[in-house]
């Protein structure tokens, strides 16, 4: 590993990730002996090993995926669009892009404490709880009014159409009981 002026270190080999890429070789290595051990001994057991063996190779994907992940390289170039990394020659909000960036962050923030549970915004910011109705501010449950029509009562409408309403009769049920 050599470390060159203003650049990061380069990595040569195996990478950065050296002992995930051996616990990899190692899962794969004990996965095909314990498979290959459940199919050519004759053993009771063997079919233990054959699923314990498929199990451990499978396994092993893990550690590669770790490995290779850890591997990739991004250039600290491309992260600045990605993660909101400042160019080190423009200042921390300079500029069109620092207010872009203000403006992003007061409507998310806006957005945030709109959707939060209890309805408030965080605390300390200028919105408080005196927005909030009394019915929010409860927090208890809503009560709601409820009635039983009959297929012969009149149901009230009120419609803001011309068009007349005309309610279907209900023909009457019946329950069946068993004798038991």
């Amino acid at each position: 590993m050599t470390l060159h002026a203003d650049m990061e270190p380069a990595y040569q080999g195996l990478g950065r990730c050296v002992c995930c890429f051996w616990l990899a070789v190692a899962f794969d290595i004990v996965g095909l002996l314990v498979l290959l051990i459940g199919v050519f001994v004759n053993v009771f057991f063997y079919d233990l090993l054959i699923y314990a063996g498929a199990i451990v190779i499978f396994l092993s994907l893990v550690w590669w995926v770790f490995w290779y992940s850890g591997n990739i390289e991004v250039l600290s170039v491309e992260l600045e669009d990605d993660v909101g990394l400042v160019k080190k020659d423009k200042g921390a909000l300079g500029g069109i892009g620092g207010a872009v960036r203000r403006l992003s962050n007061r409507v998310s923030s806006g957005i945030r404490n709109s959707l939060r549970r209890d309805g408030g915004a965080a605390p300390g910011s200028r919105q408080g709880g005196a927005q909030r109705s009394a019915a929010d501010q409860t927090g208890g449950p809503v009560v709601v009014a409820m009635a039983t029509l009959t297929p012969n009562e009149p149901t009230f409408r009120t419609s803001a159409s011309s068009v007349e309403c005309y309610d279907a009769e209900m023909p009457p049920t019946a329950t069946e009981t068993s004798a038991t």
